[in-house]
């Protein structure tokens, strides 16, 4: 039984299978088109929302030293992923490299663990789209009832209709969410580059002091509301100085979730093994940079404890008396969230077509569309589930599972790299990440150090989600794997 439960697909089984009639995705991505998915996704919730409330409550001006490190930390990943999405250029990110090298329960578990990841996320940005776009409504007249729209509406109707519309471009074909996704990832990096260059003139020197300010203790945040890794040692949670620093880390992590989201169209890339790595490693490049330069701005335009925490890039301007820039800027953030959903429901979909592919989840769920060459019924499944959590349910204190799933992924990937290297070392490689294992075993290290800093409740939600997985594996994935059939003799898989 325990063998059975870490059988590997191989590298050439899982090559195969794209190949099969049903089942083949269309090669229609360029390595440009890769690397506007990926700013697509990362620009998003973190620079338009999460810089001010990082600044005010945990970082001061310091909060461009945490997306820096966790630009860092993503780029330990990134080289990672980049190895083994030219490798294995088969769709489901993570999930697809880990059954070819940890075996099926860890593939498994790295695939429940992306869907948490994706579907959760998206949900998380469609709910910020829907205010972004209640307060640009608002603006030209039109309030719409709190009962429909906002994070505590009871039905979140915005929300729901975004999923709807982007689940609809999806299906419609690769190409065609590429072209619309580039348009509107045009706009948002001239946004952020407007808030680089015209917020420049605005910046006062005197707000950088003091860079770090001096840790204070914040004892409302105790229990398992805390971060795990002061609980473990006892520590009185604080806000700024270095731990508030670190602590930030773990929260504008969110803002660089999705450059995973690139291995997933690995099906789809014309040429994989070289379009992929500059897809992940380019948008990953980019979007660090214009964190950094971002949030140096905004802390230097407006002190950090007099930051808005909802639209601190639109009020920062406000606040200097350039409400142009402002309306702007929220235009900007509608087109920025929006192929954040777009692309998060993109990934999200493929490793769901994956998993199905493999029978770990039903079948059907795997067939593509005739016409559009896109998973068409994993699109619309997960796109329903998406649009249901977004219209419902209060998502703001979920959004950190996002960000510990992410992490998770990416200490299963980094470790799956060495494992690769030692089983299959005669697989044609055309990127090779640096100085393994060092750098492999630096990346897993960094994760697990930012997953420390994580509220305890966060961790104690995620082991449920896990434990949910495994059940549903036991009782349904195990008993249907197509990997398990293949290797029965009689067609059939054994308990």
């Amino acid at each position: 039984m325990a063998t059975s439960l870490f059988r590997t697909k191989s590298v050439e089984q899982s090559v195969r299978e794209t190949r099969e009639p049903g089942h083949r995705l269309r090669r229609d991505l360029s390595a440009l088109d890769l690397v506007v998915f990926g700013v697509g996704v990362i620009i998003g919730t973190g620079i338009f929302v999460l810089t001010g409330r990082v600044a005010r409550e945990y970082a001061g001006p310091a909060v461009a030293i945490s997306f820096a490190i966790a630009g860092l930390v993503c780029a330990l990943a990134a080289l990672c992923y980049a190895e083994f999405a030219s490798t294995v250029p088969v769709a489901g990110s993570a999930y697809t490299f880990s059954y070819a090298t940890l075996g099926e329960l860890p593939a498994w578990i790295i695939g429940w663990d992306l869907i948490l990841e994706m579907a959760l996320g998206a949900a998380v940005v469609a709910v910020g789209w829907s205010g972004y776009f209640s307060s640009l409504l608002s603006t030209l007249g039109l309030d719409l009832p709190s009962t429909f729209a906002g994070e505590d509406a009871r039905f979140n109707l915005p929300a729901v209709l975004i999923v709807a519309l982007v689940t609809a471009v999806l299906v419609a074909g690769i190409k065609v969410s590429s072209r619309i996704n580039g348009i509107m990832v045009l706009v948002k990096v001239a946004v952020v580059l407007l808030v680089i260059i015209a917020g420049a003139f605005s910046v006062k020197l005197a707000n950088y002091t003091p860079f770090i300010p001096p840790a204070v203790p914040t004892e409302q945040v105790e229990g398992i509301r805390a971060p795990l890794l002061q609980l473990i040692f006892g520590i009185t949670p604080v806000s700024f100085g270095w731990l508030g620093v670190f602590s930030a880390v773990a929260i504008v992590f969110f803002a660089f979730i999705g450059f995973d989201v690139v291995a997933t169209t690995a099906e789809e890339a014309h040429r994989p093994q070289r379009d992929l790595p500059i897809g992940i490693l380019g948008s990953l490049g980019v979007c660090t940079l214009l964190y950094v330069l971002v949030s140096l701005v905004v802390v230097g335009m407006q002190h950090y404890t007099d930051l808005s925490e909802s639209a601190p890039l639109a009020d920062a301007f406000r606040a200097v008396g350039q409400p142009f820039f402002a309306g702007l800027i929220s235009i900007g953030a509608i087109f920025g969230l929006t192929t954040v959903v777009l692309i998060l429901l993109l990934g999200q979909s493929r490793v769901f077509f994956a998993m199905s592919r493999d029978r770990l989840l039903p079948g059907w769920l795997s067939e593509v569309h005739p016409r559009f060459g896109t998973p068409a019924r994993s699109t619309i499944f997960m796109g329903v589930i998406v649009a249901l959590l977004a219209g419902f349910i209060p998502l703001s204190a979920l959004a950190e599972l996002v960000n510990i799933g992410t992490l998770f992924a990416f200490v299963l990937v980094s470790a799956g790299v060495i494992v690769l290297r030692r089983t299959r070392p005669d697989l044609p490689r055309s990127f090779r990440a640096p100085l393994v294992p060092l750098l492999p075993i630096l990346s897993i290290l960094a994760c697990i150090f930012v997953m420390l800093n994580l509220p305890a409740e966060t961790w104690i939600r995620f082991v449920a989600w896990m434990l949910l997985g495994a059940v549903i594996y036991a009782f349904y994935g195990r008993r249907h794997s197509r990997l398990a059939r293949s290797n029965e003799p009689n067609g059939r898989s054994v308990i």
